[in-house]
């Protein structure tokens, strides 16, 4: 999956508020960005929001302490109302597919039925996920086989 894949779909507990999201997947990476426009403002450039990369903490091999279930996060550029959900994004990308992952974004509740509650903050994170783990069925998919028959902790 080479080429980019762009869509949206409806923001969760928003009336005319789309998420936007474009995910490039490359041999070692993945980019996302996403952002968040109603329908007035659809042509109107979005500010950049925050920006993270994240690693699955394979390093630790040289130490004896690989814990896969803690990718590694380290925030780019930071916005302070979306840092949050970029990291948490970022870090499940990367323990999902076993690929560096590069997340922005500047996704808005502001046009949420309570103005992103705890809930609709939730909400929207787990429509996003959804929506981009469908897209990484493959990479998943690949990440979980061994390609050699032997795992990357036996090889060590």
């Amino acid at each position: 999956m080479e080429a980019p894949v762009q869509l949206s779909f409806p923001l969760p507990r928003s009336l005319d508020t789309r998420v936007y999201l474009h995910l490039t997947v490359k041999s070692k990476a993945i980019l996302l960005f996403l952002t968040t426009a109603s329908m007035e403002e659809a042509a109107s450039p979005t500010p950049l929001g925050s920006f993270v990369y994240a690693l699955p903490d394979a390093c630790s091999l040289l130490y004896s302490k690989y814990n896969p279930s803690q990718p590694l996060a380290t925030p780019l550029c930071t916005v302070e109302p979306t840092i949050e959900f970029t990291t948490r994004l970022a870090k499940l990308l990367a323990r999902k597919t076993q690929r560096s992952t590069y997340v922005a974004n500047s996704i808005s509740l502001a046009s949420t039925g309570l103005g992103g509650t705890v809930e609709e903050e939730m909400d929207a994170f787990k429509k996003v996920v959804e929506v981009a783990l469908a897209q990484l069925q493959p990479v998943i998919a690949s990440s979980q086989t061994p390609s050699d028959g032997a795992s990357g902790i036996d090889a060590v």
